[in-house]
Parts: C-alpha cells; sequence; structure tokens
C-alpha cells in the first residue's frame, strides 16, 4: 500500500524541507524549577519536553527503599495542547504508562544509584509539545535534567528516532512519518557506544534494521555533542556568577551541582 503522505519527493526532501539523514533544530535551556533538584527543557523541532529531578532524597515509602541503591520513579505528563485532539492523558493512560517505564529502565542502568542507598530519584516529564520523537525527546531531556541535579551517571544518555521509507533511510521522524514508515528509537552511550533502549513497534526487514540502526547511533553522537554544549555553558555562566570559585555556606547547592557536572563532562565518571 502507497504512502498517505508524501515522505520523499523528487528532490529528496521531506515534507519539513529536511533531507533524509538530517535532524530537527535542539533547543536546550537548563534551569532549576520552583524547589526541585534540577530541570531541562528540550526542543527537537516542534517536540517540547520538561524534566524535572528531585533527589536524590531520602526514601518517603519504606516499603519501596532498596538498602543497596536508589530507587528511581519516573512520572509522565502529557499536556492535553500538546497534540493536535487535545484528549488528556492521565497516569493510567497506557501510552504515558509505556514512556515512563521505557525513560525508568533506562535510567536503572545510566545513574550510579548504588552511591545513595535507601534514596528515591524522582523524575517528572512533561511533554509540552508533539510532533515526532516525543520518547527520544524524554530521555534527552531526562539526561539534562539528571545532570543539572548533580545526579552521578556512567554516561551521557543521547537518544533519537530512525525509520526506513521504502529503501532510503530517515533520521529524526516527525508524527506523520512515525505514523507512516517502520521506526524505532534508540539510545546510546556515546562513550562506549553502548544501547541503552532499543524500541520498535513495527516490523522492519533486517536489513533495513541493521541500516538506520547504524545511523541512529552515528545521530547519538550528534545529539550528545549538542548536550555537552550545553552544559558546558551552562555549567562555566553558573561558575562565572558564584565569582568563579566553589564555596560553602548557602550556595553550596549550586557550586555542588557545578563541581558535579563539570566531572560528569569531563568524563571522569566511574563505571557502576
Amino acid at each position: 500500500m502507497g504512502s498517505r503522505i508524501e515522505i520523499l519527493n523528487d528532490g529528496g526532501l521531506r515534507s519539513d524541507g529536511r533531507r533524509q539523514h538530517e535532524l530537527r533544530s535542539i533547543t536546550i535551556q537548563l534551569a532549576t524549577q520552583g524547589n526541585a533538584d534540577g530541570s531541562a527543557i528540550i526542543q527537537h523541532g516542534l517536540t517540547t519536553v520538561l524534566a524535572v529531578v528531585h533527589g536524590p532524597r531520602e526514601a518517603r515509602l519504606r516499603s519501596l527503599t532498596q538498602h543497596d541503591r536508589a530507587v528511581i520513579s519516573v512520572e509522565v505528563q502529557v499536556a492535553p495542547f500538546s497534540q493536535g485532539d487535545r484528549r488528556r492523558r492521565g497516569k493510567g493512560d497506557r501510552r504515558t504508562q509505556e514512556l515512563a517505564a521505557s525513560v525508568k529502565e533506562t535510567f536503572e542502568t545510566a545513574v550510579q544509584t548504588h552511591l545513595y542507598p535507601r534514596s528515591e530519584i524522582n523524575i517528572y516529564i512533561h511533554v509540552l509539545h508533539q510532533d515526532g520523537g516525543v520518547l527520544a525527546a524524554c530521555v534527552n531531556a531526562t539526561t539534562l535534567a539528571l545532570i543539572n541535579a548533580g545526579v552521578p551517571m556512567i554516561d551521557y544518555v543521547a537518544s533519537v528516532s530512525a525509520g526506513t521509507f521504502s529503501t532510503s533511510p530517515l533520521l529524526d521522524l516527525t508524527t506523520l512519518e512515525e505514523s507512516d514508515v517502520p521506526n524505532i528509537t534508540l539510545a546510546v552511550f556515546p562513550r562506549t557506544g553502548k544501547v541503552g533502549l532499543l524500541l520498535m513497534d513495527t516490523r522492519l526487514h533486517v536489513e533495513r534494521f541493521e541500516e538506520i540502526f547504524r545511523l541512529a547511533a552515528e545521530a547519538g553522537k550528534v545529539i550528545h555533542e549538542e548536550m555537552r554544549v550545553a552544559i558546558r555553558t551552562s555549567t562555566a555562566g553558573l561558575v562565572k556568577a558564584m565569582g568563579g570559585a566553589i564555596v560553602a555556606g548557602p550556595g553550596a547547592g549550586s557550586s555542588e551541582r557545578a563541581t558535579k557536572a563539570l566531572e560528569i563532562e569531563d568524563e571522569e565518571m566511574v563505571d557502576a
């Protein structure tokens, strides 16, 4: 059956004017929301996601406490205005539960939870606008928010969606493309190239899979560099605001976040 939309025109351009292997523009904002320990907003094209991190902190429910590591919880909320149908998705919505489960599983591997026994790390994700690649944006926003909060990780986690139209591989899919072509969402640890997440909801020929997997893995390195620059810029600004010195006292929280962010940035992380 033919495509319902024009995925690629005769000039090799997609519906939004990009070429096959071209990523959408990425915008990153790092700031602390209210009493949160860290937060980040990321835009992949029109897809916009806010991630907020609280913790590590003492676990509130003893029944869920692990004596040897921190427990990670993830809650996803999708704004009714984020998509055309304005459907309200609550905590029990299957799609939001799947998003939360995927993010939780990914970061249970990435975060050095053993450093914080009997603690919890709460991650709250708000999907503000959807135009494809929502899971990838959730993963990338969470990575940035955790680093902003000073939570030690073994590496960045960089994620992107990819698909194939006929024999043409496509990167960073929009909603229209996702609904029309076989696709995957891949998250990688850039330093080692190891896979943190691989989600495929549609059937894909093995040869096509190998091609888009390699393409998505390479794209993850590009996204990692975008995140790395944003973290370094934010940290440099924070250090400058503190007069270039790490001091104790009321500003110790910000100082600690700056120090830990620099440690992660300089890749001095110890493998879990």
